[in-house]
């Protein structure tokens, strides 16, 4: 059985044979991390795949994210607003501002993280749910005391099977780049909203050349990004309409601009 210790050892060599450039030997590396971590905490997976070196997985694995934001929970944001100039939560309720102001009764922000959406839309609804597959942030998040119902649990799986009244808001806006293969969580959403229900979230992209005729693709920095008609259909797919699609910057990475589209889609 594998330990702890054998584990960081052979995950810290694959990533350093990534860091010096030697995509080969680290593929190999990260291929034995696997067979030691088949749940694949560190995210060798996407690793691989960010490389060109591996398949392209139908999502990040859950126990991957589930450590990734448990271990960053205390300085997330920090990170993301300040550092890395996230500021999505806001961008979403601009544009429901502008294209569909509600009122809202129930709001179900998928991925709340500490609770930003929760706080941009405060006033937007009047009973607020959260899920997170980090406990960690959803214990920052219920500090807020903005959400009625805070769940932890993955995004995808809680859409699937909850039994709840359903939603007329539903927000992702850090969801999507952990998923690349969407018609799972369009097809819950849109079974546990109402029939007039607006979904808002948010993807990253990649230009046309790099993604090379693909729908999604683990970019550089581990993260998915998909196509806009990728996304177009899989909402239609749903039973949803795609109502809006601007170009925004989702964040900074290593002071370059990340591109994406901050999409609103109402049930049809």
């Amino acid at each position: 059985m594998k330990t702890d210790d054998e584990l960081a050892e052979a995950y810290n060599a694959a990533l350093a044979l990534e860091k010096a450039g030697d995509f080969a030997a680290a593929a190999e590396a990260y291929t034995r991390v696997l067979a030691l971590d088949p749940d694949d905490h560190g995210g060798a997976a996407v690793r691989l795949a960010a490389m060109g070196l591996g398949d392209t997985p139908v999502r990040a694995p859950e126990a991957y994210v589930e450590m990734l934001f448990d271990q960053h929970a205390s300085v997330f944001d920090d990170i993301l607003v300040d550092q890395l100039g996230y500021h999505v939560p806001i961008l979403v309720r601009q544009v429901l501002l502008d294209h569909a102001p509600g009122p809202y009764r129930r709001l179900l922000d998928l991925g709340c993280g500490t609770g930003l959406a929760g706080v941009a839309l405060s006033d937007m609804s009047s009973h607020r749910t959260g899920i997170d597959l980090s406990a960690n942030m959803i214990d920052l998040a219920a500090e807020h005391e903005l959400y009625d119902e805070l769940y932890v649990g993955d995004a995808v799986n809680f859409a699937q099977e909850v039994d709840d009244e359903p939603w007329d808001l539903v927000v992702a806006t850090d969801v999507l780049p952990y998923l690349g293969d969407v018609a799972a969580l369009f097809a819950g959403v849109r079974r546990i909203s109402t029939p007039d229900a607006v979904f808002g979230f948010s993807t990253e992209v990649l230009p046309d050349d790099v993604m090379a005729g693909r729908e999604f693709m683990v970019g550089p920095h581990q993260r998915f990004v998909h196509t806009l008609t990728y996304v177009r259909s899989a909402l239609e797919a749903a039973g949803f309409t795609m109502v809006h699609a601007s170009d925004i910057t989702v964040r900074h990475e290593e002071g370059t601009p990340q591109p994406g589209h901050l999409v609103l889609a109402k049930a049809a």
